[in-house]
């Protein structure tokens, strides 16, 4: 099963987060951050708060149980947005194929870097299941995005997780 889910902004939480812009999203590697068990962790929009942790796994096979929720998930980051790091595929494994949402970042606040691809990721927000314009569909495919399940018309049904915050780091 994979789902998907769509494009936003943001910059790092070290940063002036009134104005997001593309060049603000600095590269992974280079960042500073806190230190703990998965080596240096970079923060993205707000502080990861209280919301209850829940398995990637078991909220993507049922998503519809969980939306509109509070949550806290982990997971390996597949893939993010090539032009600006404006949203990021969350999964359940680096496998190919394994069960994945898009995760989009909360009123364009903020952006991940554009190479985050290949980091694990800790995201609190909350899932939605929508249905995602031919338009819109194109203009994230565009970026780097896929949706192996469209409609004819063009357009996707995903289930889409909206993150406060996000913290990245490489294991």
């Amino acid at each position: 099963m994979w789902f998907s889910v769509g494009c936003e902004s943001g910059t790092p939480r070290e940063a002036a987060q009134s104005a997001p812009t593309p060049a603000a999203a600095t590269a992974l590697s280079a960042g500073t951050g806190k230190s703990g068990p998965e080596g240096a962790v970079r923060g993205y929009g707000a502080p990861l708060g209280a919301a209850p942790k829940q398995e990637l796994a078991s909220v993507l096979r049922e998503p519809s149980r969980f939306a509109g929720q509070p949550l806290k998930l982990e997971g390996h980051v597949r893939r993010a947005c090539s032009k600006m790091g404006c949203w990021m595929e969350l999964s359940t494994s680096a496998d190919a194929n394994a069960p994945a949402c898009r995760v989009i970042f909360e009123g364009h606040r903020f952006f991940v870097p554009k190479d985050s691809a290949g980091a694990q990721a800790r995201v609190e927000g909350a899932l939605e299941v929508r249905r995602v314009e031919p338009d819109q569909v194109a203009h994230m495919e565009a970026e780097g995005g896929q949706f192996p399940e469209k409609a004819a018309d063009g357009s996707a049904q995903e289930v889409r997780f909206i993150a406060k915050g996000v913290e990245l780091w490489r294991s």
